[in-house]
């Protein structure tokens, strides 16, 4: 698959050129899991501070992405050939349950997003909502240009799909910033209701995309 470069020793079954792109996906994956963690306790956090439902919704998406954000990276070890029994079966159920979990807060945001904006309630601010949204956009647009990269290198489909769920990621983000910049601008509670709104949209494709991949690893040999 690498079409440069000697093919060299083998590690585990395969080249061990082909082997560090394997491991460069991985760590992708784990740096990928580790800043939704730091993303999710930070968005959150100030969400709840600063009584901005777009930012804390951001934040609950950002634990779900943890979940499977997981699935993929056992999807990765296993691809290199190591002996992972039984990750079938997890990813399976990491990615129902992620599903599921998208499913939830999606309901969850609807239904707050249209209570605030039938009260009136409005954020104190959203001015962290537009740094973090905008520190999310640089670092997903990074992180799906390596993936892509080494995705097309090995030839894995699973890979490049694993990029443009960080392509949603990042449009995710620009929701978060457009309703962020739209409350500072015209300082109107409905505005941050709507980026919820949004946020709850994108939470209900992903619940749906988690269990079809759900079923495409059913389908697969265990």
């Amino acid at each position: 698959m690498v079409p440069y470069g000697k093919q060299g020793k083998e590690v585990f079954g395969i080249s061990e050129s082909v082997a560090s792109f394997y491991r460069k996906a991985r760590r992708l994956a784990l740096f990928t899991i580790f800043y939704n963690i730091l993303e999710g306790i930070v968005s959150v956090y100030f969400g709840v501070e600063d009584e901005t439902i777009a930012l804390f919704g951001f934040g609950l998406d950002s634990f779900v992405e943890v979940m499977s954000g997981l699935g993929i990276y056992l999807g990765i070890r296993r691809m290199e050939g190591e002996e992972f029994k039984g990750t079938y079966r997890f990813e399976k159920l990491a990615l129902r349950i992620t599903g599921s979990a998208f499913y939830i807060l999606s309901a969850g945001l609807f239904a707050t997003a249209f209570l605030n904006a039938y009260f009136g309630r409005k954020p104190e601010t959203t001015i962290i909502g537009i740094v973090i949204s905008i520190v999310s956009i640089l670092t997903m647009a990074l992180l799906m240009k390596a993936k892509l990269s080494v995705g097309n290198i090995l030839g894995s489909e699973a890979i490049v799909e694993d990029a443009h769920c960080t392509r949603a990621c990042m449009y995710l983000s620009f929701i978060l910033l457009l309703s962020s910049l739209g409350y500072e601008i015209f300082g109107l509670g409905l505005i941050d209701s709507l980026g919820a709104a949004g946020i709850a949209y994108h939470a209900l494709k992903e619940g749906k995309e988690a269990f079809e991949k759900a079923k495409k690893v059913e389908d697969s040999p265990s």
